[in-house]
C-alpha cells in the first residue's frame, strides 16, 4: 500500500525539513542550502541549491501558491524565494538576532510567522516584507508552527512543551502546557470537524515532543462562544522522542517521526496505525504529504530524503489495519503483531511469534488453541484475545460484502437500518447511538466531545441510498 519510490542523497547534511507544493519538493538541512525538485521525476531544479543562508536552515515552507519558499535559519534570518528563478525576493531579521527554528505562511499568504531561538515570534506582512507584529512566549525555543485552515489563528510550541495560540492580530488567546519534555512539531488538519445542531467547525490539532507523544486537540474559535482547545487523545507507537508530524491534505491520515528512525502513519478516524515505515538509518527529522499527490516525503538525519508513494486509491480510503480485514489471510507474522499491538495486547507478541502465527492462523485459533498450543494462562487474557479475534472476523464478513463504509455505522460497524444525525455531524445507527448515549455521558463516538445536544435527527437521505443499494446488491 506504500512503496519507497525514490532516495535524495545530495545534502552534506542532516536534512531538518521537507515540504511540497503542487508541482516540487523542497528540503533543507545542516550544510545551509535548500534544494528544490520537480515532482515529474524528481529531478533538481537548474537554479537548486538555493544558497544564502550562513549557518543551519531549520525550516522551510511553500506558500499556498507555490511561487514562493520560505526559509529560516541560525544566522537570525528569514528569506523568501522565487521558487521559478531561484532568486532571493526579501531577507527578513528577527528583531533580537535570535536563530530563527521555524516559518509558516498563513493559509491567504498575507501573513508569515517567524519563531526564534528566544522566544520572540514574529508576524511578516508577506506582500511588502514590513513586520507586522512581533511577541514572545515566556519560557523557551519556538520551535513549531501552524496555522488554522481558515486563517483565524496560529499555535506556536515551545522546547518547555507549551502550546500557546494567537489570533490574527498576535493577542495571545490561550498558553497550556502539552508536553513535558518541549514540542517539536505541530499541524493542523485542513479538514474541519462540524457541529451538526449549530454548523460551528472545530479543527484537529496534532502535537508530538520529547515525551515520545503525539496528542490530538481540538481547536474551536468562533466570535460568540470564544477559543477554545481541548485535548482529545494521544497516539501510541514511538518509542523515543516524536521530533515531527502532519496531516494528509485529506485529513484522513497523520504521519509522524522519530528519534526511533521510524515514521507511523496513523488513520486520523480510528487513530489505529496504518503502516510503519523503517527505511531510515538515523532520526527522522521531518515528514510532508504532497497536497495534490498521493506522496510522503520523510527526511532524516542520514542525510536523506525518501519518497513514498501510496497506492493511488489508498489516500482517501484509508483504514486502520484492523480496518483492512479483507486481506487478514494474507497477513504476515509481522502484520500480526502489529494487530496486536494496537489491540492493547504488546505482551502477546512474542508468544505469537514463536508458534508462527499469521493471519490465517490468526483467524483459525480457538479457546482450546490459546489455552492449550499458546500456553495462555490467564483466563481473562484468553477471553480478550477471543473478543478481538472475533470483532476481526466480523469486519472480515462486512468488508467482503462490499458495503460502502458510509453505510456502517460507527459504532456498530454494521449496515444502518435506521440511520440518524447526532449533533456532532456524523451518522449512526438510532438504537446505538440512543444506548450510547446513555452509557457514555453524551460524548461524540467520533470526536470524544460532549454533544452540544442529544437531539437525533432521521437521516432519510442515507437510508434511501442504502435502501437503493440493498436492491441492487442483494437481489
Amino acid at each position: 500500500m506504500v512503496k519507497l519510490i525514490h532516495t535524495l542523497a545530495d545534502h552534506g547534511d542532516d536534512v531538518n525539513c521537507c515540504a511540497f507544493s503542487s508541482s516540487l519538493l523542497a528540503t533543507c538541512s545542516l550544510d545551509k542550502t535548500i534544494r528544490l525538485y520537480s515532482l515529474s521525476d524528481f529531478t533538481e531544479l537548474p537554479h537548486s541549491p538555493l544558497k544564502f543562508h550562513t549557518y543551519a536552515v531549520h525550516c522551510c515552507c511553500f506558500s499556498p501558491s507555490g511561487h514562493v519558499l520560505a526559509s529560516c535559519s541560525t544566522d537570525g534570518t528569514t528569506v523568501l524565494w522565487n521558487t521559478q528563478n531561484g532568486e532571493t525576493l526579501a531577507v527578513m531579521e528577527q528583531p533580537t538576532g535570535s536563530p530563527v527554528r521555524v516559518c509558516k505562511f498563513s493559509p491567504d499568504a498575507t501573513c508569515l510567522v517567524s519563531g526564534a531561538a528566544d522566544g520572540t515570534v514574529v508576524l511578516w506582512n508577506a506582500q511588502s516584507y514590513k513586520l507586522y507584529r512581533c511577541g514572545s512566549v515566556k519560557d523557551g525555543s519556538l520551535v513549531a508552527c501552524a496555522f488554522s485552515p481558515n486563517g483565524n489563528l496560529f499555535v506556536t510550541g515551545s522546547s518547555c512543551g507549551d502550546l500557546t495560540v494567537w489570533d490574527d492580530k498576535m493577542r495571545c488567546l490561550h498558553s497550556e502546557k502539552a508536553h513535558d519534555l518541549g514540542i517539536t512539531c505541530c499541524d493542523f488538519s485542513s479538514q474541519p470537524v462540524t457541529d451538526g445542531e449549530h454548523g460551528l467547525q472545530f479543527f484537529r490539532l496534532a502535537s508530538c515532543g520529547q515525551d515520545c507523544q503525539i496528542k490530538i486537540w481540538v481547536v474551536s474559535f468562533t466570535h460568540v462562544l470564544g477559543f477554545e482547545l481541548k485535548y482529545k487523545s494521544t497516539l501510541s507507537g514511538h518509542c523515543a522522542p516524536v521530533l515531527a508530524c502532519a496531516f494528509s491534505h485529506n485529513g484522513q491520515m497523520l504521519v509522524s517521526g522519530s528519534v526511533d528512525k521510524s515514521v507511523i502513519i496513523y488513520d486520523t478516524n480510528t487513530e489505529s496505525i496504518l503502516h510503519t515505515l523503517t527505511q531510515h538509518t538515523r532520526y527522522v527529522t521531518s515528514c510532508a504529504f504532497a497536497p495534490s499527490t498521493p506522496l510522503l516525503a520523510t527526511g532524516s538525519m542520514d542525510k536523506t530524503v525518501n519518497i513514498w508513494q501510496f497506492d493511488l486509491e489508498t489516500p482517501c480510503q484509508a483504514r486502520s489495519m484492523e480496518d483492512q480485514v479483507k486481506f487478514t489471510e494474507d497477513w504476515s507474522e509481522e502484520d500480526v503483531s502489529v494487530w496486536l499491538c494496537a489491540q492493547g495486547l504488546s505482551d502477546l507478541v512474542g508468544i505469537f511469534k514463536m508458534n508462527n502465527i499469521d493471519g490465517r492462523e490468526l483467524l483459525n485459533l480457538t479457546k482450546e488453541s490459546l489455552a492449550d498450543d499458546l500456553k495462555i494462562e490467564s483466563l481473562g487474557l484468553r477471553s480478550k484475545v477471543l473478543r478481538k479475534i472475533e470483532e476481526l472476523r466480523t469486519k472480515v464478513k462486512t468488508l467482503s460484502s462490499g458495503i460502502p463504509d458510509e453505510f456502517l455505522c460507527p459504532i456498530t460497524r454494521e449496515l444502518m437500518k435506521d440511520p440518524v444525525i447526532a449533533s456532532d455531524g456524523y451518522s449512526y445507527e438510532k438504537e446505538a447511538m440512543e444506548n450510547w448515549i446513555s452509557k457514555k455521558k453524551r460524548t461524540s463516538p467520533m470526536t470524544n466531545l460532549v454533544l452540544p445536544s442529544v437531539v437525533l435527527t432521521p437521516n432519510r437521505t442515507l437510508k434511501m441510498a442504502i435502501s437503493r443499494w440493498l436492491e441492487t446488491h442483494q437481489k
